[in-house]
């Protein structure tokens, strides 16, 4: 699974917004989330209505202003069913949170522990992680200079 992951990581590196591929050079600038993986082993017949699901989970991310997620389905390799990217963006305000959980509760969407019990019916096993990123390689290695360089002068 861990090859097949890391493959699906590189794909996706490769098709990240060119928006969360610069820093703000502000430092007043809009605090960004986290990029976030999740790979999905989803129950035999429960594929349909986890995606669906998802669609309707869009619906409530527009409604605050959010990007919807990018769903990646498996074509071959090992035993994942789908794979959810969500890139880097700008974190929430209130107004678009209130506007979500509006749009969540008119849509009659589980929230909370009942969301928890609701996707849980549907996943055989789940994987969860944030990054930071996306960046090249050669991007990583200046960041480890420059890092390195400052530790030497004592900043």
């Amino acid at each position: 699974m861990l090859r097949s992951l890391t493959f699906a990581l590189f794909a996706l590196s490769l098709a990240a917004p060119v928006a969360a591929k610069e820093k703000a050079a502000d430092p007043a600038a809009v605090e960004m989330t986290a990029p976030v993986f999740e790979m999905f082993r989803l129950v035999p017949g429960k594929t349909e209505e986890f995606i669906r699901d998802m669609a309707k989970w869009d619906q409530v991310s527009i409604a605050g202003g959010q990007l919807p997620t990018q769903l990646f389905l498996h074509a071959g390799g090992e035993g994942w069913d789908v794979l959810l990217y969500k890139p880097a963006r700008p974190k929430p305000t209130t107004e678009q949170e209130a506007a979500m959980a509006a749009k969540a509760k008119q849509m009659g969407l589980p929230t909370g522990a009942l969301y928890y019990v609701d996707v849980r019916e549907k996943m055989a096993d789940h994987v969860h992680f944030e990054g930071t990123g996306p960046l090249t390689a050669e991007q990583w290695v200046a960041q480890i200079d420059r890092e390195r360089a400052d530790r030497k002068r004592g900043k």
